[in-house]
């Protein structure tokens, strides 16, 4: 339920009126103050609330029910964009960011040189994964606590924010010092995972199940915010479908559904979507024209010996032009990096 607040009405009068709401047991209420109207969120059983007794308020202007099961990151509960701020680097709103790096951390000289090179090409997040969830249970599995390490380390020498994957909230002491947690696609629906999550304050980087339904994908983003964690960043990366050309196929709709729907930050991952080099440019380039708040981009300095995903990862010097016509696309509709 959404209740729209007279305005210029006096924030202590305001306060009261949200006292008073959550007297009701199994109710929250949830102020959202925007540039023209102030809002409250009922979330929880409204259905013992009396509408027309709420609408005597003096201070109350409308008030909705929403029918979508999620409400915190519904853009109906908060009409503005939400910004997450990541050590005073921002995205969402008019905030554009590009997080880019390896698919996997495999020593010290490997990752300082790819966060060295991304940097130099206006990346503002390296990404690396320490823990890998991989379909064999033979492939390599990530250097665990030691990647995170050298993660750590290549912050240290190119002040670069990271972000890097979690598989198991056993291991969310390990990720002390990690400035974005990423939950995979495998992860989406992991609930005693989200749930921990929103007990952070840490940003959260939620990526969308291979075959899950843009529903699905803003309930789980749901389990995190209903936690208490309301910094958390949408990631279309491709779902599953009877298409055998590309790894995924690459749902550009989405991004806009997403930002229609949702006030959250939608970034895209052309990388996964495709899982070809060949085609995270293009896919790049219509993920920013379709609106995304960022690209997550897969950069290897040698990709032919990359331990994972090297088919999909750009070189230092693809992704350094890639990043030209990613400016001039942002350029065209008005925006910047940044």
């Amino acid at each position: 339920m959404i209740i729209i607040i007279k305005p210029n009405t006096k924030k202590e009068l305001v306060s009261s009126f949200v006292a008073e709401l959550e007297k009701t047991p199994g109710l929250q209420a949830h102020l959202v103050d925007g540039l023209h109207t102030t809002i409250i969120g009922l979330v929880g059983d409204t259905s013992k609330i009396d509408i027309d007794n709420l609408r005597t308020s003096d201070i109350v202007e409308e008030v909705k029910r929403v029918q979508e099961p999620y409400k915190n990151a519904n853009r109906k509960f908060h009409p503005d964009d939400t910004v997450v701020d990541i050590g005073g680097i921002k995205i969402g709103g008019s905030h554009f960011q590009v997080i880019s790096g390896p698919c996997s951390v495999e020593c010290e000289d490997q990752i300082c040189e790819i966060a060295r090179r991304v940097k130099a090409a206006d990346s503002a997040f390296l990404r690396g994964g320490a823990f890998k969830p991989r379909t064999s249970p033979y492939a390599f599995q990530g250097l665990k606590a030691e990647g995170i390490e050298l993660l750590l380390e290549a912050k240290k020498k190119t002040g670069l924010p990271i972000v890097t994957e979690i598989m198991d909230a056993a291991h969310l002491p390990l990720f002390e010092n990690v400035d974005v947690i990423q939950v995979g696609a495998r992860n989406m629906q992991n609930f005693e995972l989200l749930k921990e999550l929103g007990h952070t304050k840490k940003p959260i980087l939620l990526k969308r199940g291979l075959a899950n339904t843009i529903e699905e994908f803003l309930m789980s983003a749901e389990y995190i915010m209903a936690g208490g964690n309301e910094n958390v960043i949408l990631c279309e990366r491709g779902i599953r479908t009877f298409e055998t050309a590309t790894r995924n196929t690459f749902d550009v709709s989405a991004i806009p559904v997403l930002k229609r729907l949702s006030h959250l930050p939608v970034v895209a991952d052309p990388s996964h979507a495709g899982g070809i080099s060949w085609l995270v440019e293009p896919l790049a380039l219509a993920a920013v024209a379709a609106g995304a708040d960022g690209l997550m981009i897969e950069v290897h300095n040698n990709p032919a010996k990359a331990l994972s995903d090297g088919k999909q990862s750009l070189t230092p010097d693809e992704f350094y032009g890639v990043m030209l016509k990613i400016k001039a696309v942002l350029a065209a509709l008005g925006k910047s990096i940044g």
